[in-house]
């Protein structure tokens, strides 16, 4: 035993010199290839002197971002993710001054700016030094993580016996996605749980589900993590009441639409024992939470700081280091996959222009590497439950396609994040099942308005009778990334252009959430009947019905409740879809339900408008300008999954079908309370019937 300790010793010196041996010869190289950082005095000194100036200033600025750095991350832990991280640059550029200075000779000096280009420099090989040695040595990585999770179990509250549940969400990869992609080998993780063709043992279970009418995030996760998206007919639609247009991903709808939710529900959330929400619209019920949208408004306080997270992940300034290198390399790959789409002329294709790149880079990379150290730090610390959302998909597959070339690259490295959590399970104080889930799926097509030349905004107001545009403007896209780089920036600005004020009151406002569009008249306050709308724009529902690009229409009627027009005259009332689906037909088993719960919602729109489907390829038109989209009926967007340990029971008896987001939160509770005991809420009766 005490050989082994001794190795053990012998190992750890052993790294420690070599990384201290390649991090001063990095400091050579650099001085002697940047003017304005030197190590030697202006009088000039021997190589000797110069290479010990080199091995003190290493050592020195080693010790210090070991000791010193992790105290300045907890000053600063209520500084916003994408802030903090930019000043890891500056912070260790001081550092290394700071180091410098201690040399006993004095000889060296550098630039600020220079100081926070060798000192990234200097962090990022000893880093990668550091790994290289550890890769080689199994227990020198499994020790750290120990280490780990000792200084977490002391720091923190004392972990129950039962096993932790963490729920990691895969924004946007629908059920057929993650099977291609699995039969690919792009996800060799997800693979072996479901023993894909290795001769091994299944572990997991793959469940399809069905989502609502909104197949949408701000729907999905609503009803996933509080129980309840009663209300939420859309991605963005205007509420006559309030005079407002509510979107789910602007921070001040989302706090108003978990508040609704937690009323109707009558509970916290799914979160509301010992849990932690990462990178989610909302917060679950969760006292740790870090980029929720729905607290993102919020003053800066204890709630909305992440110290598991932000802590775990910037205590090691390489981190950030690697992060921003990624980042570029991320934006020069968009950049690199855009141009050689438009030159060769692909189709169907949208504007990747602008900032786009930067934002994709900030899912794929930042939010990605924030939010996967946030759930790491989580399962050392031992909560009980974790629900983690990663966007990159999602954001990707938005404008390069869901089965693009650049979507299944991000696969892979969502498979790689399954990878390290399953990894860090291993070593946490308590044993954790690892759930993996979509919010909804994303169906390909072009844009309504790249297939027709004119929005779904020109068309109603061509129905109304009113002036309409030569040329069609854009439609703003939904996608959460773009919000999601506000969050983490803390910028309470909201998106003006989502106000959508018609000149004047009389004019209708129309929203696009996906291939789903949303007609509203605000001077009425009411839901206007389709004889209101026929008796005002006798032409508005036969333009819309009729259009090649529109699937069906839903309409309240005083003579029926509710209607589903569709081309040629088709009118079908709800209550009889069942027998004749009439243009519901196109659209698959559980249009009709989700169609009828919708028309029972109090801000359902005068007109809702769902585009053509083709149940052939699956394709859809987007009235935003996304060729991957979701957010209505029709294709792989309404098919997400839910992939699941064998150790749970299964989500549904053999034969049943899981709809709706509500259905799956019911699903998840039952398994926190079959892992925990009783949780908060306590099981309902109608949960118990589920």
């Amino acid at each position: 035993m005490r050989g082994v300790r001794w190795r053990r010793v012998a190992s750890q010196v052993g790294r420690s010199v070599a990384v201290w041996a390649v991090s001063t010869v990095t400091l050579l190289l650099l001085a002697g290839i940047l003017p304005d950082f030197r190590l030697r005095s202006a009088d000039g000194d021997s190589a000797t002197d110069i290479a010990v100036t080199a091995a003190v200033g290493a050592g020195a600025f080693g010790l210090l971002s070991a000791v010193v750095w992790p105290l300045l991350v907890r000053l600063l832990l209520l500084v916003p993710a994408l802030v903090l991280g930019l000043l890891v640059f500056f912070l260790n550029g001081a550092l290394l001054l700071l180091a410098l200075r201690l040399n006993p000779a004095e000889r060296g000096a550098a630039a600020p700016e220079t100081a926070v280009v060798v000192a990234a420099v200097m962090s990022a090989v000893a880093s990668a030094t550091g790994a290289a040695l550890a890769v080689r040595d199994d227990d020198a990585y499994r020790r750290r993580l120990y280490r780990l999770s000792d200084r977490r179990r002391r720091s923190g509250p004392p972990s129950p016996a039962g096993p932790g549940t963490v729920f990691v969400q895969l924004d946007g990869v629908g059920h057929d996605v993650l099977l291609d992609a699995v039969g690919q080998g792009l996800m060799p993780t997800v693979a072996r749980w479901l023993d894909f063709g290795d001769g091994g043992r299944s572990t997991h279970r793959l469940t399809p589900w069905r989502t609502d009418w909104s197949s949408q995030t701000g729907a999905s996760q609503l009803g996933i993590l509080h129980g309840s998206n009663h209300d939420v007919p859309a991605f963005r639609w205007y509420e006559k009441d309030t005079r407002e247009v509510v979107v789910c991903n602007r921070p001040t709808s989302a706090a108003e639409l978990q508040r609704r939710a937690v009323g109707y529900a009558g509970h916290g959330g799914l979160l509301t024992v010992d849990g932690a929400s990462r990178g989610n619209l909302f917060s679950g019920g969760a006292e740790q939470q870090a980029l929720v949208l729905s607290i993102a408004t919020r003053r800066r306080s204890r709630e909305n700081r992440s110290r598991a997270g932000y802590f775990a992940y910037f205590s090691d300034p390489a981190n950030a280091v690697r992060t921003a290198l990624s980042f570029v390399a991320d934006v020069g790959r968009e950049i690199g996959q855009s141009s050689r789409a438009r030159l060769r002329k692909q189709r169907p294709r949208v504007s990747r222009a602008g900032l786009y790149p930067f934002v994709r880079a900030f899912a794929t990379v930042v939010e990605r590497d924030v939010v996967v150290a946030s759930v790491t730090g989580d399962m050392l610390v031992g909560r009980t439950a974790v629900y983690a959302d990663l966007v990159a998909y999602d954001e990707v597959a938005h404008h390069s396609g869901p089965a693009s070339r650049d979507a299944q690259k991000v696969l892979e490295s969502l498979d790689r994040s399954l990878a390290l959590i399953e990894n860090v399970a291993e070593h946490a104080p308590r044993p954790y099942r690892i759930v993996v889930l979509s919010d909804h799926g994303q169906s390909p097509g072009e844009t309504f308005r790249s297939r027709y030349g004119l929005t779904l905004g020109d068309l109603v107001r061509a129905g109304c009778g009113l002036p309409v545009s030569r040329r069609a403007e854009r439609t703003r896209s939904g996608a959460e990334a773009r919000t999601a780089v506000r969050a983490a920036l803390r910028i309470p600005v909201e998106e003006g252009g989502e106000r959508h004020r018609p000149a004047r009151r009389s004019e209708p406002i129309v929203l696009a959430s996906g291939n789903l569009g949303l007609v509203s008249f605000p001077d009425v306050t009411h839901r206007m009947s389709k004889e209101e709308i026929d008796a005002r724009h006798p032409a508005l529902l036969p333009t819309l019905a009729n259009h090649p690009g529109i699937g069906f229409l839903l309409v309240r009627s005083d003579e029926h409740g509710g209607v589903v027009l569709g081309a040629n005259g088709a009118e079908i009332p709800l209550a009889g879809l069942d027998d004749d689906p009439g243009p519901l037909a196109a659209f698959g088993p559980g249009a009709a339900d989700a169609v009828r719960r919708t028309h029972s919602f109090p801000h359902t729109a005068d007109i809702m408008v769902n585009s053509f489907h083709d149940p052939a390829d699956g394709e859809v038109l987007a009235f935003e300008e996304q060729i991957g989209s979701h957010g209505g009926l029709g294709g792989a967007q309404g098919r997400p999954f839910l992939l699941s340990p064998l150790v749970l029971t299964a989500p549904v008896a053999d034969g049943a079908e899981l709809v709706g987001a509500e259905h799956v939160h019911r699903v998840l509770s039952r398994w926190l309370r079959e892992s925990n005991g009783p949780q908060v809420p306590l099981e309902t009766s109608e949960e118990r019937a589920a």
